[in-house]
This record gives structure tokens, sequence and C-alpha cells, in this order.
């Protein structure tokens, strides 16, 4: 009996001892999880026009800042070009920014996108540098009479790919009328390249085939004009056809063209029209004053991400940042299109009611 007792006795205490050593580890803290892998950034894509890149450089790293874990990732390029990487490469951007806001609803309404906003204007200037033959001289009266000197070589961008391109064949063409010189097309363009020009009783058509054959001791083409600074940074070409606001910003000197020619002003809006360009791909360009146009591709990845870079860029920062680049913002910018979409920007965008 004894030996029974004093055996419940030893279970007793075990039991006891696994009880107090199961509390005293329940009051341990418990050991620390192991750390979450960090958030993978949002990736925006942003296809932007060539004369953008410094402007869309600072708004990426404003946006950025004001939105952690995302990574705006841009791609710069000819507007028409940036276009097609969406409408015909099938690439998926969720911005597409370009400096004809016509190419949008013209070569991706309604498939592709089904808004566009005008947000900025620009204007056409030649452009060149000390190194440039006879700069000294050269002024708003004189330039085509300069640019047909033989030892002037200028550039401008390809016009099937880029529309600062089409728009220096407009400017040369509108020179003959305001100029009163007849050949100012002819022995600058028609001479040295394979693009041709007629003239109806509707004004005139430039048609540029696919392959423009350029006379490069007289003309240089590339496929934005971006490309053409370098250039005229290093004395390789004399002249370009630039946006004011891409000659602002690499601080190159530039003629101010008239306004009757520098596609600036709403004012002429009639006489820009005038002049119509053909490009390689059987789509007219007509003359008017230069605005740029953002919208969201269909495809975009990330849409909602999207709809605040664009309210971004239209915001007073965003706009800030266009003026110091030397590019005039439209406020408010007006938009065209879905208007559900367009929505999401608030009082920051109106309605087109004025000519497109």
């Amino acid at each position: 009996m004894e030996r029974k007792w004093i055996l419940a006795l030893c279970v007793a205490c075990v039991a006891l001892a696994s009880l107090a050593l199961a509390f005293y580890f329940a009051s341990l803290p418990s050991p620390p999880s192991p750390p979450s892998p960090p958030a993978q950034p949002q990736t925006l894509k942003v296809f932007h026009a060539g004369s953008l890149a410094v402007p869309f450089s600072e708004i990426e790293e404003e946006f950025e800042t004001s939105h952690p874990g995302v990574d705006v990732q841009r791609e710069s390029m000819g507007s028409v070009q940036a276009v097609r990487q969406v409408t015909d490469v099938g690439k998926r951007a969720d911005v597409l920014a370009v400096a004809d806001y016509s190419l949008i609803p013209q070569m991706m309404f309604p498939e592709h996108a089904d808004f566009v906003v005008k947000f900025a204007r620009n204007e056409l200037v030649l452009a060149y540098t000390d190194k440039s033959r006879h700069s000294s001289a050269i002024n708003e009266s004189n330039w085509h009479e300069i640019l047909r000197l033989p030892d002037v070589t200028f550039g401008f961008s390809n016009p099937n790919l880029d529309p600062c391109g089409y728009r220096a064949l407009i400017a040369m063409q509108l020179a003959e009328i305001y100029y009163n010189d007849a050949s100012i097309f002819d022995d600058l363009v028609c001479e040295n390249t394979a693009i041709t020009v007629s003239e109806s009783e509707n004004g005139f058509l430039v048609e540029v085939p696919a392959e423009l054959k350029p006379n490069t001791r007289k003309v240089v083409v590339r496929d934005k004009s971006v490309a053409l600074v370098a250039m005229l940074e290093q004395g390789g070409i004399d002249y370009a056809f630039e946006y004011r606001s891409v000659a602002v910003q690499h601080n190159l000197k530039f003629v101010d063209l008239p306004s009757q020619i520098d596609l600036s002003d709403e004012e002429y809006t009639d006489f820009y029209g005038k002049v119509s360009v053909k490009t390689a791909d059987g789509k007219v360009k007509r003359g008017k004053p230069i605005v740029y146009g953002i919208t969201i591709p269909k495809n975009a990845p990330n849409p909602s991400l999207a709809r605040s870079f664009v309210a971004f860029v239209l915001s007073e920062e965003g706009r800030k940042t266009l003026e110091e680049c030397g590019q005039e913002p439209i406020v408010p910018a007006v938009g065209k299109g879905n208007v559900s979409a367009l929505r999401a920007f608030g009082a920051l965008v109106s309605l087109g009611v004025r000519r497109w």
C-alpha cells in the first residue's frame, strides 16, 4: 500500500512540474515572425514624344516622390512611332503623350483609346549655335535665304515618324506665301529630297514617300527632332527645325519665325490650313497650331495609376514644370471623348467645344 502511495505521489509531482513548465513557456514572448518580402514597386509605362523628354523626366521624379513604390518607366520617340507601338506593335503602355493631339483620335479611336486631352502648346523655331555658318547674319526675314546658301546644311525630323518633321515642311511651304517667294520649298526640300508638293484650289499638298532620299550634303533627316540637337552642338549641321521648348531646354540659339509660319497662334489657323502633308501611310495632316495630347490606351496594364499620372501632368505642379521647360500649358486642359474617363480629372479638364 505504501509503495502505491509513493508512486501516486511521483505521478502527481511529474504532472505539476509539466504544468509549471507549460505555464512558463507560455509566458515567454513569441519569436519574431520572419520579415515579409519587400513589396514589388508598381510600374507605370509611359510612351511620349521626344520633345517631352526633359519635362517628363522631371515629372517622373516628382510623381515618384509623391507616390512611393511607383516606378515610372518612360520611352521617348517620335509621336507617330509612339502611337504605332500600341496600335501596330501591340506594346502595352499606361500613358501616351504626343506632340500632335490629333494623332490620338486619328490613329487610336475607337479601338485603342477613347479620349484625348490637349494639355500643352509649342511653336516651331529654327535652332542654331555659334558654330553655325552665317549665324551672325540670320534673322526672321532672311533665314530662308541663309538656308539656300551652298555651304549651309540644315535638318528636320522624319515626317513619317515625327510631327516636328511634317510641321517643318508646312512651315517652309507657308514661308512661300508669307514672303511671296514661290521657290523656297522647291529650293530647300524638293531639290534635296524625294518629297514633292502640288498646288490646287484648296491649297498645297506636300507628299512624303517612305524613302526620303535626302542629299545629306544639304539636308539631314533623323527619326525625331531632338536627335538633331547633338548634331547642332557638334557642328555637324548648321540649322535645325525644332520646337521652341527643345531649343530652350538645350540652350540653343534660334530664329523666332513669324507667327504666320511658326504654327503657334490660333488666330492663323485658317492660314496654316492652306498646307497639308500626306505621309507615307496615306494619312493627311493639315496645318494647324501645335498642340500636345495625352491619353490612356485601352490596353493600359495599370489604368488607375495612369489616371493619377495624367492628373499630375495637368496639375499646378505639372504645369509649372512644363513652363520651366519652355512649354506653354493649356489651362484648363481641353478633353474630347469618353466623358466618364475625363471626369476622373475633375476641374483640370474642360470638355472641348472649340474646333478640333
